[in-house]
């Protein structure tokens, strides 16, 4: 075992990685933990990251280098544990959860045994909070916000009319053609098929905006005109 992966710790749970880091600074954890996410990619794709850093104290500048880090790998830091005061206040204001639930919550809209049409949707009448996973093989349409450390998955569109601040995926089976519209969209991650955004900043003052995946293959968010 070399040094790389003893410091880097990694345990599956539900919906999510955990991944412990025991090195003695942050520079070490931080360049462990990137290195292992290098040389094995494939098993990183997509996962939701929940970070556990015991006694280190990190500042609101080192967690959003590293969320961008991991958003350019095409990983969301969804949670970060940690026994200092200051690093748990640092990820409750990015938005990241901070206490791990016994159950987490998972909502899908109807057994999977069911087919659904490409037009068929969901409807949601409510805000997504911090720990609730939605999954749908359609289309999503959600009257409420998404909260930072809530996350949708739709095999077709989101539409949400409210703010977004968690995590979006359209598109999930490779729809390209997908599209992510909100009235704020200043998500944690947004993901259309295999192409991922930067962390969106929180707007002063926001505007109903639609996230769709350009002529150039990359993903561009606009003002959305309905209609």
């Amino acid at each position: 075992m070399n040094a790389t992966s003893s410091t880097v710790q990694i345990k599956g749970l539900r919906d999510s990685l955990l991944v412990a880091l025991t090195g003695e600074t942050w520079e070490e954890n931080q360049s462990a933990l990137l290195t292992q996410i290098d040389e094995r990619a494939s098993f990183f794709q997509g996962a939701r990251l929940v970070l556990d850093i015991g006694t280190q104290a990190l500042g609101v500048d080192e967690m959003v280098q590293l969320r961008d880090l991991l958003s350019e790998r095409g990983i969301s830091l969804w949670a970060v544990l940690s026994e200092s005061p200051k690093t748990e206040k640092t990820a409750q204001l990015l938005g990241l959860a901070t206490r791990l639930s016994n159950k987490p919550r998972v909502e899908e809209k109807r057994p999977s045994a069911e087919p659904v049409g490409e037009d068929a949707a969901l409807f949601l009448s409510k805000t997504l909070r911090s720990g609730t996973r939605i999954e749908y093989p359609g289309n999503v349409v959600i009257f409420g916000d998404v909260n930072p450390g809530a996350e949708v998955v739709a095999e077709g569109n989101v539409i949400v009319w409210g703010r977004v601040r968690g995590v979006i995926h359209a598109g999930a089976k490779g729809n390209r053609q997908a599209i992510i519209c909100a009235l704020d969209l200043s998500a944690t991650q947004l993901r259309i098929a295999d192409e991922v955004s930067a962390t969106l900043k929180p707007q002063k003052n926001p505007r109903p905006e639609v996230a769709s995946i350009n002529k150039d293959g990359r993903l561009q968010a606009e003002l959305w005109q309905p209609g």
